[in-house]
């Protein structure tokens, strides 16, 4: 039967209505359409030396090739480093133009293709491992072993910053890559390397600080609002309120190649105690006078450029703005932060039954009365915790969760770092967590992310070092109410 035959007896069926159903039900099966080639995807190597493009493949085996020849054109050793520089700017005015999934290709000619040559690689590493250690032969081999783990990709990641833009382009670059990495591990080594190059680019003696003000141009004041990644900034009223000299400061950190453009930055109130809400440090009719202020809280810290996640200048960040704040203002003897703590929900959504088991069974029949289920059930928990703002001071409910969110913040670690990425920041550079804070933040972000509560970790400048090493350790430096939080069936909690 031909396709034409097909159809026309479809259509008379279809006319027939659900009269001859028996009829419908013997019409001969629609001719397959064409399958998607189920063969194995190939390599990168193979696509090369191909002539055509499979369905399914980015680039073009022509294509592919003419891209590792123009990469290889950038890093010539016999160019000079103008010429090299001028390729690879058309390179990457070329690389602008293509789809996400062409990039990708792309980024696995560099990992693939521009690899250090693992032969020369190999007779080093070896050298290396004979020579005796303080001997001259063995300075010289770990020379050799330095120049033969250079790649090719770093030299042509190197021409690619000599551009004026080329620095932003890199960044972006890798803004784009991280996400597919975890999909695709041999895009590991070009995030790697990137990560490599811009811990020497963007290292902190090549910072420098600025104050932003009002005062600053425009263009950069929009930028705060579209980086600020802790409390939405809703209008020019509200950044000006953060900015205001009577008892508000913020400064970033920025880099000669990238003019204008914060690569993080921190908002500072003046105040004369520890913040417990954000409601009072966002209202734009409350106003104080710095002079009389003794204590600074950071209450909003953004990293603005996620091309440069892994580069930490967030510790020599606070370091400098504490050391500028004194200059300014002597009365300063706390520096504190109001924070979020974002992963409090999901965590505690997975833990709630551990955490719910672990309490003693006075407490457990205290919860089963205010629900009225006894035992209490976890999805019960959860599900009243959406009332957490209104909970009066000694609901057992509140109590629940002001102790699951310290076994969270204090207690709680993977691969010896602290659960919560917030945490994990401030804590690395040495603070303490020092106070929950209930329905500190009622926006619905905060509600979102742990039902209001947020965190003041406090940078006790005497005690960095020692926290640190603390943290090292695997112990996290809490304040003493925090530890009172702590659950005492178990001396850990869940991870």
């Amino acid at each position: 039967m031909t396709a034409n035959d097909w159809i026309q007896r479809g259509v008379s069926l279809l006319r027939a209505g659900t009269a001859d159903e028996k009829a419908a039900a013997e019409l001969p099966a629609a001719p397959p359409r064409p399958a998607a080639d189920a063969r194995p995807p190939r390599t990168l190597t193979e696509r090369m030396a191909a002539t055509l493009r499979r369905h399914g493949e980015a680039l073009a085996p022509r294509a592919l090739r003419k891209a590792l020849e123009d990469m290889q054109a950038v890093i010539d050793p016999r160019l000079s480093e103008v010429e090299g520089g001028r390729r690879a700017l058309a390179l990457a005015q070329w690389y602008e133009t293509l789809q996400p999934d062409e990039h990708r290709d792309l980024w696995l000619l560099m990992c693939e293709c521009l690899a250090p040559d693992a032969r020369k690689l190999q007779a080093a590493r070896e050298q290396f491992e004979a020579a005796q250690p303080g001997s001259p032969d063995y300075a010289q081999a770990e020379v050799k072993l330095r120049k033969a783990l250079l790649s090719p990709r770093a030299r042509l990641l190197q021409r690619f910053s000599m551009a004026p833009d080329g620095m932003r382009f890199l960044i972006e670059l890798r803004a784009a890559l991280l996400p597919e990495v975890k999909k695709d591990r041999r895009l590991l080594v070009l995030d790697a390397e990137l990560e490599q190059l811009f811990s020497t680019w963007f290292d902190v003696a090549f910072l420098e600080l600025q104050r932003i003000s009002w005062d600053s141009p425009a263009s950069l004041i929009e930028k705060l609002i579209q980086y600020e990644a802790v409390h939405d900034i809703k209008s020019w009223s509200d950044v000006k309120n953060r900015l205001d000299e009577r008892d508000r400061r913020c400064y970033g950190f920025f880099h000669p190649r990238l003019p204008g453009v914060p690569l993080i930055f921190v908002e500072v109130a003046l105040t004369g105690a520890v913040s417990d809400s954000i409601t009072p440090l966002l209202d734009e009719q409350a106003s104080a006078d710095a002079r009389k202020a003794d204590t600074a809280i950071f209450y909003s810290i953004s990293n603005t450029q996620t091309g440069l996640r892994g580069v930490s200048f967030g510790d020599s960040l606070i370091k400098r703005v504490v050391q500028t704040l004194t200059e300014e203002f002597p009365r300063l003897k706390t520096f504190a932060t109001l924070s979020p703590i974002p992963g409090l929900r999901n965590w505690l959504t997975r833990e709630a039954p551990a955490l719910l088991q672990r309490l003693p069974e006075r407490q457990q029949q205290a919860l089963g009365r205010l629900l009225g289920a006894m035992p209490p059930a976890p999805a019960q928990l959860l599900a009243a915790l959406e009332e957490a703002p209104s909970l009066a001071p000694q609901s057992p409910l509140r109590q629940w969760l002001l102790q699951a969110a310290a076994e969270y913040l204090g207690r709680g670690l993977r691969d010896g770092q602290p659960l919560d990425a917030v945490a994990r920041f401030h804590l690395g550079n040495g603070a303490r967590v020092e106070r929950l804070n209930w329905a500190a933040d009622p926006s619905a972000k905060g509600l979102r992310q742990s039902w209001g509560l947020m965190v003041n970790y406090v940078y006790d400048l005497k005690r960095l070092d020692k926290h640190r090493a603390w943290l090292a350790q695997g112990r996290i430096p809490v304040s003493g109410e925090l530890e009172g939080l702590f659950l005492k069936a178990a001396p850990q909690a869940p991870a």
